[in-house]
């Protein structure tokens, strides 16, 4: 192929790719949406049925998952991208940060919950099994996709720290308030969202939470670091080119 094909033929690869980018980011956000609400859906009736006390309390603890709000946060990235190929918002860099939390957030979510709590019933109530499969591989594979087949992504790796911010402060969140929230399906005077967040499960107690959560954010760090470097390796051939 001479040097004039590859010119004519690079940009309608692109053209392609951007399209496919536009469906498949509309399709997710809207398949993400769904899940959520479905599963809301079928907790909800599961609750009431269970004859809970408080469903706004279960709302809460619905709204504390780490997986829930990561799904919310991609959704509205996703949204806006889509909005931003119609020509609607500018994205810059700050965007570019954005979109790098979420896909962290996501990759990590897919994970942590495929290797480590594939088969555990969580406790947000009945378990919609396409939602889950949504929510917690589907969306998170997608993320992935997205980032690989994007245009170059400005970012850093000082940028960590700006990812960072979230999940500590979740994490702070939820082992603050998990010793004083009632667990309404056990009547426990505590209740956590994940169990590897829960001191009881562990023979050191809060010392086997702090290993775990070590872990999780390492992976957080790694995760983010591993999408950075791509980001930028692929700046770089793209000024090389």
């Amino acid at each position: 192929m001479t040097t004039s094909q590859t010119q004519a033929t690079t940009p309608v690869r692109a053209s392609r790719i951007r399209r496919l980018l536009l469906v498949g980011r509309a399709v997710m956000a809207l398949a993400i949406l769904a899940a959520i609400v479905g599963q809301l859906m079928t907790s909800i009736a599961f609750w009431t049925a269970r004859g809970d006390a408080s469903i706004p309390l279960d709302l809460l603890n619905f709204f504390s998952f780490f997986t829930i709000e990561s799904n919310v946060l991609a959704m509205v990235v996703l949204a806006v991208l889509v909005a931003a190929q119609l020509g609607r918002p500018r994205i810059g860099r700050r965007f570019d940060v954005l979109v790098l939390c979420a896909t962290t957030y996501m990759v990590v979510t897919g994970i942590v919950y495929n290797t480590l709590l594939r088969g555990i019933e969580l406790p947000q109530g009945a378990t919609l099994g396409w939602s889950n499969e949504v929510l917690h591989l589907v969306a998170p594979v997608w993320m992935l996709v997205d980032w690989l087949a994007s245009r170059p992504r400005q970012v850093r790796f000082a940028d960590l720290a700006i990812v960072a911010v979230f999940p500590v402060v979740w994490l702070a969140y939820t082992l603050l308030r998990g010793p004083a929230t009632l667990d309404q399906a056990t009547g426990n005077p505590y209740w956590y969202p994940y169990p590897f967040l829960d001191p009881a499960g562990y023979d050191t107690g809060y010392g086997g939470v702090a290993i775990m959560s070590a872990v999780i954010a390492a992976t957080v760090l790694l995760g983010g670091a591993a999408l950075v470097a791509i980001a930028r390796a692929r700046a770089r051939r793209s000024r090389a080119a």
